[in-house]
């Protein structure tokens, strides 16, 4: 994309270092009107940066870049290479306020660092505005989901008394407790994981708020909080009710299609992300069901 298109202001933050009198390596592109002082600083002499692809068509090619004749990374914590400005490009983070003069009156787009490979003189550390990423690269919301995916977020298994396991039968108008049987990170939380690109980096936090619980006979539990995760059903319990997640069944499952009650526990998650000078927030839900059988006691008499 060249800088036209982009309509590039491009800031000095940092002064110009390893320019020599002779060399002139280094020349003022642009000037502020009204101050005089110089905002875009360009390399003189046509050997500024390059970027070159080999063996196209070959699996894809292999991208290589260079700056005045020596092979530098194509992509490094500093950001993207961008071959037009000679210099990695990155997201600024935090981002500018908007009376910066960098953002020139725009309110939309984004503000990005355009920084000169380390150790090699002749360039300058500046900010620009620009619509769009213009060396391209995941954006924050694009590496929030990454961090997510490392996560590896799952339903947590479910535990339930009455057990569902089959020749088990519940009674009703005993308690059921329900409860998630294996909590972990991934299954009950907290988990926190980051992501990096582009010369970003977004960390996201998963949390997990409620687990909602479908019984299978109209009703519907919701354990929230604390509570979330629910309490482990004990047989030194007995017949108390769970103190955390629970329900009551009032008919039998054998009324029931399938004479059985599908239980039905979903987790909603909240994550939170920060990163590349932008927040936001990601709602998940992860499902898992099992079967329970409830029935009536009978008491068998004898005389």
């Amino acid at each position: 994309m060249r800088v036209q298109a982009l309509a590039l202001v491009l800031v000095l933050l940092g002064s110009v270092t390893g320019a020599s009198p002779a060399s002139a390596a280094v020349e003022c592109q642009r000037y502020d009107p009204l101050t005089g002082t110089c905002t875009l600083f360009a390399e003189g002499g046509g050997s500024g940066g390059g970027q070159t692809v080999s063996n196209p068509g070959s699996g894809g090619g292999t991208t290589t870049c260079s700056y005045r004749g020596e092979t530098i990374p194509c992509a490094t914590t500093m950001g993207t290479w961008w071959a037009s400005m000679a210099c990695y490009v990155r997201l600024a983070d935090p981002q500018p306020p908007l009376e910066n003069p960098v953002w020139e009156g725009h309110s939309d787009g984004a503000i990005y660092l355009c920084s000169p490979p380390v150790g090699m003189p002749g360039t300058a550390t500046g900010s620009f505005w620009a619509p769009v990423n213009p060396v391209g690269g995941p954006s924050p919301r694009a590496l929030a989901d990454q961090a997510v995916e490392a996560m590896n977020l799952r339903a947590g298994r479910i535990g339930i008394a009455p057990e569902d396991t089959p020749g088990r039968v519940g009674v009703v108008g005993m308690p059921a407790w329900m409860w998630i049987a294996d909590p972990g990170e991934s299954t009950t939380g907290p988990i926190t994981r980051s992501a990096s690109g582009g010369g970003i980096t977004v960390t996201a936090t998963a949390r997990l708020d409620r687990v909602v619980w479908t019984m299978g006979d109209g009703a519907t539990v919701t354990c929230a909080g604390p509570s979330a995760v629910g309490t482990v059903y004990q047989a030194s319990y007995g017949t108390s009710p769970s103190p955390t997640c629970g329900h009551t069944y009032t008919a039998m499952s054998d009324d029931q299609p399938g004479d059985a009650y599908t239980v039905t526990a979903t987790s909603y998650w909240t994550v939170t992300w920060t990163g590349g000078g932008a927040t936001g927030t990601i709602p998940l839900q992860l499902t898992k069901s099992t079967q329970i059988r409830v029935g009536e006691l009978q008491v068998l008499i004898t005389g």
